[in-house]
């Protein structure tokens, strides 16, 4: 099954390029999002960008995940009543930019631990929250301008940035970057925690104590080459079937580059960054 975040980026990403109509030589914010959204055919001619987000939530399967207005306050105070607003990236999530959060929006697509990336309706190579069509931007991660994000309630989880829902179900904690590959597939029932592996062809968490000295497994292998390809290595040798320190090093490292530490970032696998490592079933 396909992800709703997935989904909802697909088709914002198609709309890039897209440009509003114009007349008496300007852009005149006439465009097919309003007439296409009901309730919202009335803001024809208006600033778009909430439109916009309200028609790729529509498009993909994702209505009702998203507030259906016109308003970027109003998309901020939809979200805040629900308790799911954040100051942290979240992928497919709603970002909202401006004092309050009011002046412009758009969805976040990718973040890293200083950038954010975004698909953004009435907007222009400057980044203007009033501009003339679809662009992709990349924007700081950590500015007055951005005010914080939406947290839509995907059926499969969502991928977000904020510590405070490590532990929450249907969240996925990437604190330093992630993007839409890193969205679990859909499937998961609404409130889920995402599968810890052992689907779409990836091995299943074995445990905590699966991972202590003397043990010997293939698994343990396929591990550490999902490690090594992360960039994670902590091998001189291997890595092999046997768990050693190497091991214990190079998930160590591993889970900063999730954001974890302290307790979270002791080496040893836990069910979350087992299930976002992807190992493949042997």
């Amino acid at each position: 099954m396909s992800s709703n975040a997935a989904d909802l980026i697909r088709i914002a990403r198609d709309e890039v390029g897209y440009h509003e109509g114009r007349s008496g030589g300007h852009w005149n914010n006439i465009q097919k999002f309003s007439p296409a959204v009901a309730g919202l055919e009335w803001s024809q001619g208006e600033a778009w960008c909430a439109t916009f987000v309200a028609w790729c939530a529509e498009q993909s399967g994702n209505a009702g995940l998203f507030p259906v207005t016109a308003s970027c306050a109003e998309g901020v105070a939809w979200f805040k009543e629900r308790d799911r607003f954040t100051e942290y990236p979240v992928i497919g999530g709603q970002v909202f930019f401006g004092p309050g959060g009011g002046s412009h929006t758009g969805i976040c697509v990718a973040y890293t631990s200083s950038t954010i990336t975004t698909v953004e309706g009435n907007t222009n190579d400057g980044g203007s929250s009033e501009g003339d069509g679809v662009y992709m931007k990349t924007r700081e991660r950590r500015s007055d301008w951005v005010h914080g994000y939406g947290i839509p309630d995907f059926t499969e989880g969502v991928v977000l940035a904020d510590p405070e829902w490590k532990d929450r179900p249907g969240a996925l904690y990437f604190g330093q970057e992630a993007s839409a590959d890193d969205s679990p597939s859909g499937g998961a029932p609404s409130g889920a925690a995402p599968a810890a592996g052992g689907g779409d062809g990836y091995e299943p968490f074995p445990g905590a104590d699966f991972f202590h000295d003397g043990q010997n497994s293939d698994v343990i292998t396929r591990m550490g080459e999902r490690l090594v390809a992360e960039g994670c290595s902590a091998y001189a040798e291997g890595p092999g079937p046997e768990w050693s320190d190497a091991d214990l090093e190079s998930f160590r490292n591993w889970q900063h580059k999730l954001g974890d530490s302290g307790a979270d970032a002791d080496g040893i696998p836990g069910p979350k960054q087992w299930a976002a490592l992807a190992v493949p079933r042997g």
